[in-house]
């Protein structure tokens, strides 16, 4: 069993807590607000900025050609998903350009770059692989359970359920069993840590987006501690 073949069963918990999140299964049913879902878009278009920072940075730290090449590749394709995906779901839904960020994603997207720059590389790849994996999964199972016909994010279920993104989460797959191969113990440990804190990150991400969640202290604007606004 490969490296990536454990700990997908190892992750198994959190997917199918992340399966019965209210915001995968009101998506599956086409009944999800557009509130939320705008929320969702604007958090996501943030994360992805920083997500293809991480692509590049690990790209530059790859030894071998071809995988720093592949990562470019990923990094490209995330940046393209947030012009052409994100953009057309902006435009629908009347969406401020203004991202107000949440805590969920402020703490993945600081982990993330955390594990990029200050880890070994191969525990850098295992914290990108739920981002790749699981959306493969969860476009892949939402694609099975929804009906497309009229769905007002059809586009988003297609990205994800799509061959394309298929064939490069395979290929992030075949990068992390090979370097997994190569390196010690001591540093596979690390990567399972990383690879399955990432996929907990995932689940809070979602979470986070269906609860519409905000600093309830405030906010810094122009450099100033704005304090929330009180209900």
């Amino acid at each position: 069993m490969s490296w990536t073949q454990r700990n997908r069963v190892l992750a198994e918990p959190v997917y199918q807590k992340i399966l019965k999140l209210p915001f995968i299964k009101e998506l599956i049913a086409g009944t999800l607000s557009g509130e939320r879902f705008a929320f969702y878009i604007k958090q996501d278009a943030y994360y992805l900025l920083y997500f293809g920072k991480a692509l590049s940075v690990i790209a530059a730290r790859l030894p071998k050609q071809e995988h720093a090449l592949q990562f470019l590749r990923f990094a490209e394709g995330a940046i393209e998903v947030e012009r052409a995906l994100h953009a057309g779901y902006i435009q629908q839904l009347a969406i401020s350009p203004t991202i107000e960020l949440s805590p969920s994603a402020d703490y993945y997207t600081a982990f993330l770059m955390q594990q990029v720059y200050s880890e070994p590389l191969e525990v850098a790849i295992a914290a990108i692989l739920p981002c790749f994996w699981i959306y493969k999964e969860v476009g892949n199972y939402v694609y099975a359970h929804a009906e497309l016909e009229g769905h007002p994010f059809r586009e988003w279920i297609a990205t994800y359920a799509s061959e394309d993104f298929g064939q490069s989460v395979a290929k992030a797959l075949h990068i992390a069993n090979e370097l997994a191969l190569e390196t010690t113990d001591n540093v596979r440990a690390q990567m399972t840590a990383s690879y399955i804190k990432a996929c907990q990150l995932e689940w809070l991400f979602w979470d986070s987006a269906y609860r519409l969640e905000q600093w309830d202290l405030g906010v810094c604007q122009n450099g100033l501690f704005v304090p929330a606004q009180k209900q």
